[in-house]
């Protein structure tokens, strides 16, 4: 039977020597963690920047179909769509109006923006053109 200076000893033996596994588990974690988050920003960021540029290109054509001046209505509206620097593409037919709006995102997040560079949104809408 061991005497109870002994158990103590024995206690914080095993004690201090498990005393830097948190830290460790830590310092391992936290860089996998960290890249985690800053991709879902990423994504988050593309999916808001896509659904923007698909805005767009639906508020273009919808001005440029009403319009008597399908090309300008329809950057115009584009441009007041969203607060990205867009390339509008305007094409029209005798019946139907094209509107085709460009976005490159630099995607320009620490870490994870250099390993995925920059990505384009495009997007297109179409409507009839409407009489006068």
């Amino acid at each position: 039977m061991r005497s109870s200076t002994a158990c103590d000893r024995h206690r914080a033996l095993r004690l201090r020597s498990g005393d830097g596994q948190a830290s460790v588990e830590f310092a391992l974690a936290l860089p996998i963690v960290v890249v985690m988050v800053l991709g879902l920003v990423v994504v988050g960021t593309a999916v808001r920047n896509e659904l923007a540029v698909e805005l767009a290109a639906r508020e273009g054509a919808r001005a440029a179909a009403v319009s008597g001046t399908p090309t300008t209505a329809a950057e115009r509206a584009a441009h007041r769509a969203v607060d990205l620097p867009i390339d509008v593409t305007t094409t029209s037919d005798n019946s139907t109006v094209t509107v085709t709006v460009t976005y490159v995102d630099p995607v320009d997040v620490a870490i994870v923006g250099s390993l995925i560079g920059p990505v384009t949104h495009v997007a297109s809408a179409t409507m009839t053109l409407e009489p006068p």
